[in-house]
């Protein structure tokens, strides 16, 4: 394995080292925080039952996703390359290994941003004559025309998106204070022995945590940027911090409004609470507040998608793992082939229209990334000992030995509660492989 080398002095054609701490923020509270925290609140609360397990659980789950951004970060700031989780396996465990896992990524990311641009499609269908999938490729085609003006312009929709989500749902809780309280009662149980509800209770606790740390996915959006950061060392580790603090303290608080203004089996029963707690906050138009919140959540997790995708497909052409022209750059930092390829092969997605299966298979692949990246900072600490690391885990290795373990967790009931989805993805996984085995060039003599 070759020494890792710094990531390339910004240059005329290539991208470009402007972006800081306030777009690192951005990118990590843009691409976790979707339409599932409107949801996901009613499916833990239905689990668990009482006001102070649901918090526990919105509490612990942001420790695990808090313990994976620490380990991620001395990885960052180690290997500040455009990628994201490639880099790391590619610099562990060699080039193959780091293509499947940047072919695994850029899928997982094509069949999100065409589920959430999709999504879209579908509320602002209800609000205008267009049809669904008509609205969604337009959205698409916005963004992307958005990030082809350059990294100045897409950083700063990504700045101003992630500020008015964050301003939507802390005026909705706020606002939510202002009701009186409910009283706080726990949900009656179940008729049985304690022996069953304790049973009952413990696969109550596993399935809320497992929906919880889903909703906290997307924390690790700014290491897709990380060759964009002018002082990576330091913004990096800040970003992927402060954004799983900011996001934990959000969803905490979003919480307690819901437990503040609506009854535990009023929360449990809910399919979206936080459509029933703005009902109680402004009546019948409450409903098309929430509608409002969801789409600028919507539209933050697109942006940052369709921002970070390219940069794998960058990053992997740049090692000589893809076609060359995906290295092309604008004179705003873009790489336009691999944008145009990422935001066709959505589009592809949108028009295809069915996501039963996609769903699944990109939920699977998404689960194993950060176990890529778990498995690539234990190689990268016993093979490159000296290698510079500005930031170190803290906590090592119980810190990643326990985010790992609970990426396997994650990883093997993805695949007990949707095996023909998960084979089909390891299936694709299969092909990307074969893929890269035609595309793979080799690398100039003297490289390692």
């Amino acid at each position: 394995m070759s020494a890792p080398s710094p990531a390339p002095e910004p240059k005329s054609g290539g991208l470009l080292s402007v972006l800081g701490l306030a777009f690192g923020l951005a990118g990590s509270v843009g691409g976790t925080i979707g339409a599932g925290i409107l949801r996901t609140p009613g499916l833990v609360a239905a689990q668990l039952g009482t006001p102070s397990l649901v918090l526990g659980a919105w509490l612990l789950g942001g420790i695990y996703a808090l313990m994976g951004a620490i380990c991620i970060a001395e990885l960052a700031a180690s290997l500040p390359r455009a990628g994201g989780w490639y880099v790391y396996a590619e610099q562990a465990f060699g080039r193959r290994a780091g293509w499947l896992v940047g072919f695994t990524d850029w899928l997982a990311h094509c069949i999100g941003l065409a589920w959430v641009a999709t999504t879209v499609g579908e509320l602002l269908s209800e609000l205008t004559p267009w049809p669904a999938q008509a609205i969604g490729l337009a959205v698409l085609a916005l963004f992307s025309g958005i990030q082809w003006l350059g990294v100045r312009a897409g950083g700063a929709s990504q700045e101003l998106l992630s500020l008015v989500k964050a301003v939507a749902f802390l005026g909705l809780a706020a606002a939510s204070f202002l009701l009186p309280a409910t009283q706080a009662e726990p949900m009656a149980p179940a008729a049985s022995g304690p022996l069953a509800q304790g049973s009952a209770l413990l696969v109550g606790a596993v399935l809320a945590l497992q929906a919880v740390i889903t909703t906290f996915d997307g924390w690790a959006s700014p290491v897709y940027f990380a060759e964009e950061f002018s002082q990576p060392a330091r913004d990096l580790p800040r970003s992927l911090i402060g954004g799983v603090l900011a996001v934990l303290a959000l969803y905490l608080l979003i919480n307690a409004a819901l437990l503040h203004v609506l009854p535990m089996q009023t929360l449990s029963a809910a399919s979206l609470p936080a459509a029933d707690a703005a009902r109680s906050l402004m009546g019948p138009k409450g409903a098309q507040v929430i509608t409002a919140v969801a789409l600028v959540s919507l539209l933050g997790l697109i942006n940052t998608v369709v921002m970070a995708a390219p940069r794998i497909l960058y990053g992997l052409s740049r090692d000589r793992l893809m076609p060359a022209c995906l290295t092309e750059v604008n004179s705003g930092g873009t790489p336009v082939a691999a944008l145009l390829l990422t935001s066709g092969c959505a589009a592809l997605l949108v028009l295809a229209g069915s996501f039963d299966h996609l769903l699944g298979m990109g939920a699977f692949l998404y689960v194993g990334l950060p176990l890529s990246g778990i498995a690539a900072q234990f190689q990268l600490r016993r093979q490159q000992p000296n290698l510079p690391r500005p930031f170190l885990s803290w906590g090592y290795p119980l810190t990643p030995a326990l985010v790992g373990a609970g990426s396997l967790a994650f990883l093997i009931g993805a695949m007990a509660s949707d095996t023909a989805d998960s084979l089909l993805a390891l299936a694709l996984v299969g092909l990307g492989a074969i893929a890269g085995e035609l595309w793979r060039q080799p690398q100039p003599s003297g490289a390692g």
